[in-house]
């Protein structure tokens, strides 16, 4: 007896529930290679991997300059995460993620601009169903080889209009992906819509509360060639809570994190000399050690805000 091979497209089955299309809000079928309305007014392509393409009909134009910037330095940002360093001081990130989280059960998790698919890997088991979105068909790709969860899918969409129901996902996660979003207040409120109630967005961001990055980020996001200063903006939380609030999501937590660490371990796509780190001996372990220092001195008193990255959490009132 033959069986369907489980694949990106098989599975799409398993999440028409919540599925709809992005347009009108309406229920999709799946036949043939396309998902559908059930009057077929609106139609999204299944690519060869399987993956629905909502961005090609239904894209911002933010979203689109992004897409085509990412589907450009895709093989480059990939490559600055396989160093030794970059990895070590990711793991740091990783935890203090975790610990804003908790050990509850997740339920269903929709990672936006969820490029190569980190969320899966992080979360694990306290994932029930998984969608990771992201505007990049390369990213999405890469996350398809990666992580292949008979209980994962994987869409091409715009994150401030998602293809997915009201009220449908537990958790929202976004990694990097909210300061690639000019249009927080859209974002926010998409988010809040697909939300349940009392469900929590999870967030890591890149962030500029500390005027020393502020200005050097205004530098550096203009002569690097993996940056994009026209579209890309770090937080602040003068701006991003009252944006989380205004939009049903009440803060729970904003905590900055690394600090000089950080800068030297953490921007290969930026410092050229970074690269070479990783033919140090003991990289690993010199790179432990200086997030433990940034650590330190984020506890000192009037730094709690000189981090370079925050870790935040929200919750649908």
């Amino acid at each position: 007896m033959l069986t369907e091979p489980d694949n990106n497209a098989s599975r799409l089955k398993r999440f028409l529930d919540i599925l709809r299309c992005p347009v009108s809000g309406e229920p999709l079928t799946q036949a043939d290679g396309w998902l559908t309305t059930l009057d077929e007014k609106q139609r999204y392509r299944l690519n060869e991997a399987g993956i629905p393409l909502f961005a090609e009909q239904l894209l911002s134009p933010d979203a689109a300059a992004q897409q085509q910037h990412y589907e450009k330095i895709a093989a480059a940002y990939t490559t600055n995460l396989e160093y030794p360093h970059t990895q070590e001081y990711l793991a740091y990130l990783d935890r203090v993620t975790l610990a804003a989280v908790g050990d509850s059960n997740l339920g269903t998790v929709a990672e936006l601009c969820c490029g190569r698919g980190e969320v899966p890997a992080l979360l694990g088991r306290r994932i029930g169903r998984y969608i990771g979105i992201d505007i990049a068909e390369s990213m999405l790709r890469a996350a398809l080889t990666a992580h292949a969860g008979p209980n994962s899918i994987f869409l091409q969409a715009d994150a401030t209009r998602t293809p997915l129901a009201a009220e449908s996902v537990d958790t929202v996660v976004m990694l990097g992906g909210i300061h690639h979003v000019p249009a927080r207040a859209q974002l926010f409120s998409e988010i809040a819509r697909i939300l349940k109630p009392g469900g929590r967005l999870l967030y890591r961001e890149p962030v500029n509360d500390f005027v020393l990055w502020r200005l050097l980020r205004a530098i550096i996001y203009r002569i690097s060639p993996i940056l994009d200063d026209a579209t890309e903006r770090p937080l602040v939380y003068a701006e991003t809570v009252p944006l989380l609030e205004k939009a049903g999501l009440r803060s729970l937590e904003y905590r900055t994190h690394g600090l000089f660490g950080f800068c030297l371990f953490m921007n290969s796509d930026v410092l050229f000399f970074n690269r070479f780190f990783r033919f140090v001996p003991g990289i690993r372990g010199i790179t432990r050690a200086s997030a433990r220092l940034d650590e330190m001195l984020l506890a000192l008193p009037g730094l709690d805000r000189a981090g370079l990255q925050v870790v935040g959490l929200a919750q649908k009132v």
